[in-house]
């Protein structure tokens, strides 16, 4: 197979990876401070924070803000999938579960990037009619400009005001550039 550089598709770099780690260990710190001393934590069995994974995306953003965590944390991982072509827009499914109970769990629902709003919204109803303790969201980016329904996010790494297509740092297209260090924006030539 012809091998390439995917770095030369990128268009301009968003976000560089000392920008991102820097970001990353700030959140860690906010969510270690909440769940620690701000009350976040509702766990009447003083279990660990659940972080739960959205696959396939979030998976490098939740190993680095999982090992900048203060807290004890245990996660799991889940995966969805948005239906395509002719069907309802927000049509979601579960491709795989968490394979651990959340009932009176704190789960925190980490997701790479937060666009249109409906599959976290879907995530947030299903993991909620679970009975756990609390839910709450952490996204690295929130994409505001292409939201279609309100959603709350609790967590936000960036807040992307313009409507690009990012990819690295475990976002992808086509299943590729998920292994870039940084984010980036994809030049235009290189989607559809």
């Amino acid at each position: 197979m012809n091998q390439i550089d995917l770095r030369t598709r990128i268009d301009r770099v968003l976000y560089s990876e000392d920008v991102i780690s820097r970001r990353v260990r700030e959140l860690a710190q906010e969510i270690s401070d909440d769940y620690r001393t701000r009350g976040h934590a509702a766990d009447a069995k003083g279990r660990p924070l659940l972080m739960a994974c959205i696959l396939r995306g979030a998976l490098v953003f939740m190993a680095d803000l999982a090992r900048e965590m203060t807290i004890p944390v245990e996660y799991d991982l889940i995966s969805v999938s948005s239906y395509g072509n002719g069907t309802a827009p927000g049509a979601v499914r579960l491709v795989k579960d968490l394979e651990r109970p959340i009932e009176g769990r704190d789960v925190l629902i980490v997701e790479d990037i937060i666009d249109t709003g409906y599959t976290i919204e879907y995530l947030r109803r299903n993991l909620e009619s679970r009975d756990p303790a609390s839910v709450r969201v952490c996204t690295l980016v929130d994409k505001a400009a292409r939201r279609e329904i309100k959603t709350q996010v609790d967590y936000i790494g960036f807040e992307l005001s313009e409507d690009a297509f990012v990819v690295g740092y475990g976002m992808d297209y086509a299943e590729l550039y998920r292994n870039l260090p940084f984010i980036g924006v994809l030049k235009q030539e290189y989607i559809g």
